[in-house]
Formats: C-alpha cells, sequence, structure tokens
C-alpha cells in the first residue's frame, strides 16, 4: 500500500549474520549454549543473593539486580536472533520491532544507571567506610532501584512514541540481528534528526552523567587505595572493586564503540560484533566475573549444597 510514494510498512525483514550454512548452524548451537549458559548463571546469582544471609548486603542487591537486567536482555534478543539463524533472515513485525527495542532501551539504560549506584557504592564503602551503614541504607537503595526501573521505563516509552512515526519508503531489510535505532533510522525517508536529537539530551541521563560518576568514584577509589600503607589491605581494597570495574569497562567500551563512534569508521558486521558483545556475551559474563575468587559467594553456594545434599 502506497500513499503519496511513502511505503506503509508493517514489517521488517531482519538478515542477521549473514554466513554460510555450516557456519549458521555452529552460530546457532553457540548462541543457544551462551544464552541457556547466561540464564543458569543469571538465577544461580539471584538465588544466592535471595537466599544466602551472607549476601544480604547493598553490593550483592545491586548484583543481583544487574543478573535481572542480564536475563531481561538477552531474553529480549536471543530467541528471535536463534530463529534469524536458522532460516538465514526472518521477518519481524513493526510492533514486535517496536516491541524489542523498548525493552531493549530499558533494560540497557538501567543496566547503565545500576552500574554507576554499584560505583558510588564501592566508593562509600571504601573512602567513607565509617558512614557506610547510615548510607546505604536498605531503603535508600530499594526505593532508588525502583526510581531506575520507572525513569527507564519513561525514556524507553518516549522513544518508542518517536520511532513509531517514521515512514519508510520501500526498503524494509533491516541488516542487524536485532531492531535497533540506528539500523532502523537509515532505512526510514523520515526526517530522523528530532530522534537523534531526542537520543542525544535523553543520553545525558543515562549515559554522560553516569560515566562521570563512575569515574568521578573510581578517581577517589584509587585515590584512597593508594594512601594505605598495608600491602594487604590495599590489595583486599583493589579486589573489592576490581570485578565491577571490569563489568563497567566491557559494558561501556562495546556501547560506545556502536551508539558514540562514527558510523562510517565501522562496517555493519563490525557492528553487529560489537553489539553482540553486550547484548549476549556481557550477560553471561558477568556473573562469571562476580563469581570467580568470591569467597562470599564460594560460601554462600557451600552452604546451599550442605543444606540440600
Amino acid at each position: 500500500m502506497q500513499e503519496n510514494n511513502v511505503t506503509l510498512v508493517n514489517k521488517f525483514f531482519l538478515l542477521g549474520f549473514r554466513v554460510g550454512h555450516n557456519y549458521r548452524i555452529f552460530l546457532f548451537f553457540l548462541l543457544l549454549l551462551i544464552y541457556c549458559g547466561t540464564i543458569c548463571g543469571n538465577l544461580l546469582i539471584i538465588a544466592l543473593v535471595s537466599t544466602s544471609k551472607i549476601l544480604h548486603t547493598p553490593m550483592y542487591f545491586f548484583i543481583s539486580q544487574l543478573s535481572i537486567s542480564d536475563i531481561l536482555l538477552p531474553t529480549n534478543i536471543v530467541p528471535n536472533m536463534l530463529h534469524i539463524q536458522l532460516k538465514n533472515g526472518a521477518a519481524i513485525s513493526f510492533i514486535g520491532c517496536l516491541s524489542q527495542i523498548y525493552f531493549f532501551c530499558t533494560a540497557e539504560g538501567y543496566e547503565c544507571l545500576l552500574l554507576t549506584m554499584m560505583s558510588y557504592d564501592r566508593y562509600v564503602a571504601i573512602c567513607n567506610p565509617l558512614h557506610y551503614v547510615s548510607i546505604m541504607t536498605s531503603s535508600f537503595y530499594v526505593n532508588l532501584i525502583i526510581l531506575f526501573w520507572f525513569l527507564c521505563f519513561f525514556i524507553a516509552f518516549t522513544y518508542i512514541l518517536s520511532a513509531s512515526r517514521l515512514k519508510f519508503c520501500g526498503s524494509n531489510i533491516i541488516d542487524h540481528f536485532f531492531c535497533d535505532f540506528v539500523p532502523l533510522m537509515e532505512i526510514s525517508c523520515s526526517n530522523t534528526f528530532p530522534l537523534k536529537l531526542q537520543m542525544c539530551l535523553l543520553s545525558i541521563p543515562l549515559l554522560l552523567i553516569p560515566s562521570i560518576i563512575i569515574i568521578i568514584s573510581y578517581g577517589n577509589i584509587v585515590r584512597t587505595i593508594l594512601k594505605i600503607q598495608s600491602n594487604i589491605s590495599r590489595q583486599k581494597a583493589f579486589s573489592t572493586c576490581s570485578s565491577h570495574l571490569t563489568v563497567v569497562s566491557i559494558f561501556y567500551l562495546s556501547l560506545f564503540s556502536v551508539y558514540i563512534l562514527p558510523a562510517n569508521e565501522q562496517t555493519s558486521e563490525i557492528n553487529k560484533i560489537m553489539s553482540l558483545l553486550y547484548t549476549v556475551f556481557t550477560p553471561l559474563i558477568n556473573p562469571i566475573i562476580y563469581s570467580f575468587r568470591n569467597k562470599d559467594i564460594k560460601k554462600a553456594v557451600q552452604e546451599i549444597i550442605q543444606k540440600y545434599l
């Protein structure tokens, strides 16, 4: 159907990764394995934090919230991506595309705010330990988490309202493995400047301000740790924030490489690989990083094993 030379598109065709048949099958089973590992690993973190008393602290509460986000994000993307790889491309409805963008924006925005809060938590624990209990109260961080979810749902909704007004002049092929704003705007014949401006403005509370807070927090953390005289105490202080710093670095580097670097400096395949990093691999890596050499989590696992076995 056409109206004034503008095609009314009601579905899109996602190309996914354009590889040979054997590679598609290999990629399908690899992604399926990663997705299953992601779900199991993050559910284990949530179960441990919920049941083990030694993990009832603000830091582990935030880690369990990160696991919720790491389940929501790949669940929104991977099942449909598996279908795309199996069929060597597949269609998605316009409503389905907008829904995928909505939950993607919500999960990514929430993770940005959550990682910022976790940086502040480590800052208070290391730089102001005597006031940690009075600052990081349960009512404070629970209310903050509720605010984060509400804010991300609202911002994602404003994105969707703007994206729903885009018009498409014939082409409905998206060279990606999921519906994202950038490839969607590339095939639109509408004036995308207002949407790009909106994305820039809304990225201030979700990307710019959190990045500044994280940098300032870790700058103060490093300065405080370097003042510690004892090598053992210094190493212990570094170990408490090294896992989080690793997660932050992986998440923000991959995110900035996709949305901040100029589009003409990277091919569509590189863009897909970088998107795969923060949508599929990072949710798998996060529980591994937080569990690796973590004595509290190992102790909680031992308690569960002794209790039920």
